[in-house]
């Protein structure tokens, strides 16, 4: 993963299984830097690493990705604007959906497919010998 700083949140909205971030996307973020200089785009990589960040912060998984799914970028991010990141959850594949979005305008969207916590069970001698 990378060493992303995370945006200005304006305000989130949560319930159990999704929540929702207001992002204020300001032109001075290091990574508009060089990408590209006659007009500015925030990375999809940057974006990425801010979902992983956000959602696992959120609920409370490692940031170990296991599979990135049906990730897309369906325009382009500018500086100074604002987005809404809205995550939901699904715990029993241990995925999160994202989205990036401002009303009707979809940025990015895609699904993380998190590492679960190996679980590890200890067998007698007897059990392993039947």
């Amino acid at each position: 993963m990378i060493k992303s700083a995370l945006p200005a949140i304006i305000s989130t909205q949560a319930d159990t299984d999704s929540i929702c971030w207001r992002l204020n996307i300001v032109a001075e973020l290091e990574y508009f830097n060089g990408h590209f200089p006659e007009q500015p785009v925030l990375p999809g990589v940057t974006q990425l690493d801010w979902a992983i960040k956000l959602g696992c912060q959120h609920f409370g998984y490692d940031c170990s990705v296991a599979v990135l799914e049906v990730l897309k970028f369906q325009q382009l991010m500018l500086p100074d604007t604002q987005v809404d990141l809205t995550i939901n959850h699904n715990a029993t594949k241990a995925k999160l959906i994202f989205a990036y979005s401002d009303g009707e305008k979809r940025f990015a969207s895609g699904r993380i497919a998190l590492n679960k916590a190996e679980q590890t069970t200890l067998q007698t001698a007897d059990e392993v010998n039947g």
